[in-house]
Order: C-alpha cells, then sequence, then structure tokens
C-alpha cells in the first residue's frame, strides 16, 4: 500500500488541473473539478488545512487515475 501524501486544497487542484481536469465551478467552499471526458471531482477548499487522508482517497477515486499515478504527478 502506498502511504498518502499531505496536501492542502491548492496542491490537490494543481495535480489535477496535470491530470486534465479543470474548475468547472464553485460552490461554497468546494472546487468542483471536471475533466473533457466527463469525469468530475469535487474538491473542499478550507482554507490552509490539510486534506484528511480518507477525503483524499475519495478524491483519487473520484478521478478514475491510481493512487500511484496521482502520487507520481505531485512533484
Amino acid at each position: 500500500m502506498v502511504k498518502m501524501p499531505v496536501l492542502d486544497a491548492k496542491e490537490v487542484i494543481a495535480v489535477l488541473r496535470r491530470l486534465g481536469f479543470e474548475v468547472d465551478h464553485v460552490t461554497g467552499s468546494h472546487y468542483i473539478m471536471r475533466h473533457p471526458d466527463g469525469r468530475r471531482a469535487v474538491v473542499p477548499y478550507h482554507g490552509g488545512r490539510d486534506i484528511k487522508q480518507g477525503v483524499l482517497r475519495a478524491i483519487i477515486r473520484q478521478t478514475g487515475v491510481s493512487v500511484e499515478e496521482f502520487i507520481t504527478r505531485t512533484d
């Protein structure tokens, strides 16, 4: 099992952009990211707080990529 990195919302959004996602819209404190093929991921943006590991795993699951691929894009 791969160790999950500690990321804040700004970093997660940057990784999603590298994967081809763009901000579709913002609802309250949540950024809704959409991929051209229709996939969607919701990223909670609560100041500079880190995203918890379970929430990060859920975001990765929504993107449809593997955890390893997501982590390699964090660099």
